[in-house]
């Protein structure tokens, strides 16, 4: 079984590697061709998360830093507040996806889809592309809202496609499937920012927010 994405030749043995550029490019641009391809190659969670996901999930969380840093000037948080939190949310993503991946398992049988950790994480790790991807505006914070909006309403489509075509659910019941894998990421979503927002104050306190000109 090989670590990395790799694209079937014919006869649905694996083909040669998916580089990281061509998989984001595909799934963005032609994921109903990409999404079949992701299902039938061979992978590992382990392998998905080095080749794919930690390199892709740093775009938004450096920009950001970057962005804030650079744009903000004098009016920016400090420097030691802007790394932890960066530090902090760049970890909480990748446990995101994992977490994301346990509830689209926990929920498969519901919908008739099959129990498959596995591509399940395909499922999660994919759909997170634009999220990602689009993160990279994050380099002008004020574009950062909106990058985030466009890349979650995308990802909600890669999800409701990649759920039928990964996890086998019928098409009857995908809809109701990637609804309620929303509200569960969601959820996540305000859990994991609220988590960072407590652990960072904790650390550094609330004179390192933004607010005090740094002359």
């Amino acid at each position: 079984m090989t670590d990395g994405p790799t694209n079937p030749a014919p006869g649905g043995l694996p083909g040669a590697p998916v580089s990281l550029v061509d998989r984001a490019k595909n799934i963005l641009m032609t994921p109903k061709t990409e999404w079949p391809r992701i299902a039938a190659e061979p992978a590992t969670i382990g392998g998905i998360y080095t080749s794919y996901v930690l390199i892709l999930a740093a775009i938004p969380v450096i920009a950001s830093l970057i962005g804030t840093q650079l744009l903000l000037g004098a009016f920016a948080p400090s420097l030691n507040f802007s790394i932890a939190t960066a530090v902090l949310s760049y970890l909480l993503s990748l446990v995101a996806v994992y977490v994301l991946a346990l509830i689209i398992d926990f929920l498969a049988p519901t919908f008739g889809g099959a129990k498959d950790m596995t591509q399940s994480f395909k499922v999660a790790a994919y759909a997170y592309t634009p999220v990602w991807v689009l993160g990279i505006l994050n380099l002008i914070p004020f574009l950062g809202m909106l990058a985030a909006l466009a890349g979650i309403v995308y990802a909600g489509y890669l999800l409701y496609l990649g759920l039928g075509t990964v996890k086998g659910v019928a098409a009857d019941k995908t809809a109701g499937y990637t609804a309620a894998v929303i509200v569960g990421l969601i959820i996540l979503y305000f859990v994991i920012s609220m988590v960072v927002g407590m652990i960072v104050l904790s650390f550094f306190g609330a004179a390192m927010m933004t607010g005090v000109p740094r002359y």
